[in-house]
């Protein structure tokens, strides 16, 4: 009875995750056996779930480095980050959910005022975890380098017209100065499970690193909200001082926990961006600056031609005046264009007189010597009989 109880507390052990001190094997010879093979199972099919969502989701998935990244972040002047919950917590759609009312209201307040607030100015979530740095409510800005502190539903629209319209320090807190560098990972899995998968590995990794390097107090790396390009996660922003000392906000794609000790030794240390993963930076344009202008670095690559090959060797074919063909032996039949532009007028003066026999002397030229003496033979033998007619018709 007891062995028959004790196996049915296995089941529920496995089905629940639940581990149970080990039998003697004096009462279950077998027990232990069997919880071990259950616990294999089942770390067995985890880790072929894992698999299976790293090829999907994930790290492995097919997506990976098929698109150019460069380009993909669209224009803007500053980025606000409001700390909030944890990203299990966030639904989907956080701004607009009626069950977390301080993001969706300033989200609408942002959006009301975007025409008076003079830059373009993106709103993300990060974590927000009390009794650290980053708590619940509290409001990051970039370039600013700045924080706020626990920002209520009732202040959020002072703190908009504040802060973000008139550029002012907010009247109802007090603003403390950030430091370090700041790095941001998009971890948004109820939003897109990409994100949800490459998200937390991400962390955790920058985390290891940045403890390895002694580097906690001025390294913080934090989970974060939709930032847009679901399909380039690992998705990472990085703000941090550039030589000049300008904060610079950098956008990353496509980023492997394997690029992560790059992204702070090159990065964050040496200043140094990582040209394949880059997808664009903050930049300094107005609210009507739009999409990035993806012809001009530094928010999109040169813009290649969209003319064919063909195309543009024709093209500078036309363009070039002293274009000329190449005769045999290296000799060049032709003049160079600017010659025949300038003894223009003096052609033209003897053009005329010299017309015909021009065209008899390249009618000429063209024959073969051979040619020339069949004609002349030809001429002469007509005129042998025109004679012999003559003389012919006086006789007669």
């Amino acid at each position: 009875m007891r062995i028959a109880h004790a196996s049915r507390s296995l089941i529920s052990a496995a089905a629940h995750r639940v581990v149970f001190p080990t039998f003697p094997l004096s009462l279950a010879p077998n027990l232990n056996f069997a919880l071990a093979f259950a616990m294999a199972s089942e770390k067995l099919s985890t880790l072929a779930n894992n698999n299976e969502d790293d090829e999907k989701y994930g790290f492995q998935r097919s997506e990976m480095y098929t698109e150019t990244l460069a380009g993909t972040v669209g224009a803007y002047g500053r980025h606000v980050f409001l700390c909030y919950k944890s990203p299990e917590a966030w639904p989907a759609r956080v701004e607009g959910s009626e069950s977390d009312l301080l993001p969706k209201l300033l989200s609408s307040a942002i959006k009301a005022r975007k025409d008076g607030i003079p830059l373009k100015t993106n709103l993300t979530l990060c974590e927000g975890r009390e009794g650290t740095d980053f708590s619940d409510g509290d409001v990051l800005i970039f370039p600013e380098m700045i924080k706020y502190r626990d920002l209520k539903d009732s202040e959020v629209d002072s703190f908009v017209e504040d802060v973000l319209v008139n550029g002012k320090p907010w009247a109802s807190g007090v603003g403390e100065v950030l430091t370090g560098s700041h790095v941001f990972v998009c971890s948004h899995g109820s939003r897109d499970r990409r994100c949800g998968v490459c998200g937390p590995v991400l962390i955790e990794k920058f985390k290891e690193e940045i403890d390895s390097r002694g580097l906690k107090d001025q390294v913080f790396v934090s989970p974060c909200s939709h930032i847009g390009g679901h399909k380039y996660a690992g998705n990472v922003i990085i703000y941090s001082p550039g030589p000049d000392g300008k904060i610079m906000g950098h956008w990353y794609g496509y980023v492997t926990p394997d690029d992560v000790p790059a992204l702070i030794d090159q990065h964050i240390e040496k200043g140094e961006i990582i040209e394949h993963l880059w997808r664009g930076q903050m930049g300094a344009a107005d609210k009507e600056g739009g999409k990035a202008d993806k012809q001009n670095l530094p928010n999109g690559d040169v813009k290649k031609s969209k003319k064919k090959p063909e195309e543009i060797s024709t093209q500078s074919d036309k363009d070039n005046v002293a274009g000329c063909c190449q005769g045999a032996n290296g000799f060049n039949c032709c003049r160079d264009g600017s010659l025949e532009q300038n003894s223009g007028s003096e052609e033209n003066k003897a053009g005329h007189e010299k017309k015909g026999l021009g065209k008899l002397s390249c009618w000429i030229g063209s024959w073969e010597q051979s040619d020339v003496l069949t004609a002349v033979a030809v001429v002469g033998a007509v005129a042998t009989v025109a004679v012999a007619y003559s003389f012919y018709r006086r006789s007669g």
